[in-house]
């Protein structure tokens, strides 16, 4: 599944520009990227304008290294219409901007009544970078942070613009939460853990050497590319709460599309698709097979027709043309059939009401014959029809006559 990662640039605060550290000089609208083919490996990075962005199954907002803060709770017990507000009271002691500003995140599967961090955002800063995005028609899954707390180490990088000589930034993971500072102090190297040499660091290829020279020792070396990657495949996701994203009709399709495609279900599309071929050649076969009995069916019929009147020559119709020859034999036989006048009348008679005189008028026409029925009541009526249906006629009154005709029931 191919990831687009977008690197927000960190939030602008006040008094946060030194002469080290100068403003990025970046085009409003463009944005660094790091593009994967299969989430995996690094494919591509680089800025571009959201309309000429790499397209991908998911993108995801990556949030720079000191716009997060970490707060260790206990969840509280709360629904989850009434959950940030629970957050929020909670954490307003350790807060120190005013809740409302805040954006709350929890970590996934989070249980109530269990301890565990609780992500800091600025919401109006995180709102309006979605939102920008997403009107410029960059539709954004998740947001992640850049670093989140768990196993003790740290990653030092040069701030965006700055010189190759100077002091590197560090972001420090430790037991109780992570810290953003400089090295160029004596803060940083105070809260450096005693068993520094048991712990992973890292630092971009520009801050490599001095991050040696401030730990004394090695550091794995990490593109900021490939360090991108790895924090968009955290199970974190800060869109939560107001920030929610609404997902309805083609982006629910498209999300179910996605997880679909995604590597661990690979073992449940092979199923599907050796169940679908399955069903495909059964339904063949079975369709063969359907077909070569009609063919036989069709065969027997033609054979039949040809055995009991060996003057037909071709078969076009074997039905028709079997009743066809069988009327013509009746016919030159001089018996009647049943939509002729005596079988007709036989009919009618055998149905005729009680207590009605003889038909006043007759009219024949080939399979029809029309009575005179003046005067008949309904019931009289619906007794006639009632005979002559178990003999397979029908009658059809209309204008005090009755008709009466060969039919497979009643007529209504």
């Amino acid at each position: 599944m191919a990831v687009l990662v977008l690197q927000i640039p960190a939030r602008q605060r006040l008094a946060s520009r030194s002469a080290d550290e100068p403003a990025p000089a970046r085009a409003p609208a463009e944005i660094d990227y790091v593009f994967s083919p299969d989430g995996l490996a690094v494919g591509s990075s680089g800025r571009a304008a959201p309309a000429l962005l790499p397209r991908a199954d998911s993108v995801v907002v990556l949030l720079a290294d000191g716009d997060v803060a970490w707060q260790r709770i206990t969840l509280p017990k709360a629904p989850p219409a009434r959950l940030r507000a629970a957050l929020a009271g909670l954490l307003e002691e350790a807060l120190l901007d005013d809740e409302d500003a805040l954006h709350f995140a929890l970590p996934p599967q989070a249980t109530a009544g269990a301890e565990a961090w609780v992500a800091v955002v600025h919401r109006g800063w995180l709102a309006g970078v979605v939102a920008d995005l997403e009107a410029a028609g960059v539709a954004v899954d998740r947001v992640v942070p850049a670093v989140v707390p768990g196993t003790p180490g740290g990653h030092f990088a040069l701030p965006e613009g700055a010189a190759d000589d100077a002091a590197p930034w560090l972001t420090l993971v430790r037991e109780d939460g992570i810290t953003r500072l400089r090295t160029d102090g004596t803060l940083a190297r105070a809260l450096l853990p005693a068993d520094v040499q048991a712990l992973r660091w890292t630092a971009t290829p520009a801050a490599a050497a001095a991050a040696e020279r401030f730990l004394g020792q090695p550091v794995a070396v990490i593109a900021e590319a490939a360090r991108a990657l790895d924090a968009a495949r955290s199970a974190w996701n800060l869109r939560q709460f107001e920030l929610a994203p609404r997902r309805r009709g083609l982006r629910v399709l498209r999300d179910t599309v996605q997880r679909l495609l995604a590597p661990e279900w690979r073992p449940v599309r092979w199923g599907l698709g050796a169940l679908v071929a399955v069903q495909l050649v059964g339904l063949n076969a079975m369709a063969w097979q359907q077909r070569r009995a009609i063919d036989e069916r069709q065969a027997a019929m033609t054979a039949l027709l040809q055995q009991s009147f060996p003057g037909v020559r071709a078969v076009i119709d074997a039905p028709l043309q079997m009743r066809r020859e069988t009327e013509r034999l009746r016919a030159a036989a001089g018996r009647a059939g049943d939509g002729d006048l005596e079988a007709l009348i036989g009919a009618a008679a055998a149905a005729w009401p009680e207590g009605q005189g003889p038909a006043q008028t007759l009219r024949y026409e080939p399979g029809r014959l029309t009575l005179g029925a003046t005067g008949w009541s309904p019931p009289e009526i619906a007794a006639f029809r009632d005979r002559l249906r178990p003999a397979g006629y029908a009658a059809e009154l209309a204008d005090g006559r009755i008709t009466v005709s060969r039919g497979n029931g009643a007529a209504a």
